[in-house]
């Protein structure tokens, strides 16, 4: 099972690139949203990857994020989707808005997708509605486009010094550790989920403190 992939970008297709890793070329198959990120030709470029296998195919996927990709292994799990479907939800939403709609019940976003019909949008939401606070507190996880470090394959002379590169600066997943503080305070995964995606539609740059406070308000008893 190939589980990453880095390498030199040789071109791009509509639907899929092609990686050169060592002289060997991998075709990775992967959503509008994912190809527009990717840098251009002849440039590094590392993705996490699923593969499919049957009997007369093999294909690989490719994904900038493992949340992306955990997506993705659930969306084809739902009777009906496909990689092509899932990748065209992932492209038209994004991890995280797959996360909120499948939190809200908002099947609507979900068919928004091409090719997904309301009857297969109804079931990503019926079915992943449990999972999805599980995968929502996994956040942005390590991103892999642009960090690809491809390694020579014979010794080669070495590249003038350069400047140490400034250090990264941590990705802040507010999103998931709301949906942590909210569950330690005994709230069930679903509600807390559909809170947290709810106060996000409604502002979408809160920080943690900002989304808890947030959620909090949107699950307080009504009078």
């Amino acid at each position: 099972m190939i589980g990453k992939i880095s390498g030199i970008l040789d071109y791009k297709a509509l639907d899929h690139v092609l990686i050169d890793v060592r002289g060997v070329g991998y075709i990775v198959h992967c959503s509008d949203r994912t190809l527009a990120a990717l840098a251009g030709p002849g440039q590094p470029v590392a993705l996490y990857t699923d593969m499919l296998v049957r009997e007369d195919l093999q294909q690989l996927f490719g994904f900038p994020t493992l949340v992306e990709k955990e997506w993705h292994r659930l969306l084809t799990s739902v009777q009906g989707v496909g990689a092509k479907a899932s990748l065209a939800i992932l492209g038209a939403l994004g991890p995280d808005g797959v996360g909120r709609a499948i939190a809200l019940g908002d099947w609507n976003s979900v068919k928004a997708a091409k090719g997904v019909g309301p009857k297969i949008a109804q079931r990503v939401v019926t079915e992943l509605k449990d999972k999805a606070p599980g995968v929502m507190a996994m956040g942005a996880g390590p991103t892999a486009i642009g960090d690809a470090v491809v390694e020579p394959e014979a010794p080669v002379a070495p590249a003038p010094r350069k400047a140490a590169p400034a250090p990264a600066v941590p990705v802040v997943n507010a999103q998931g550790d709301a949906l942590s503080a909210l569950t330690n305070l005994g709230y069930q995964p679903g509600e807390a989920a559909s809170a947290v995606a709810t106060a996000l539609g409604d502002t979408p740059d809160l920080d943690t403190s900002g989304l808890i406070r947030a959620a909090l308000r949107l699950l307080a008893p009504k009078d």
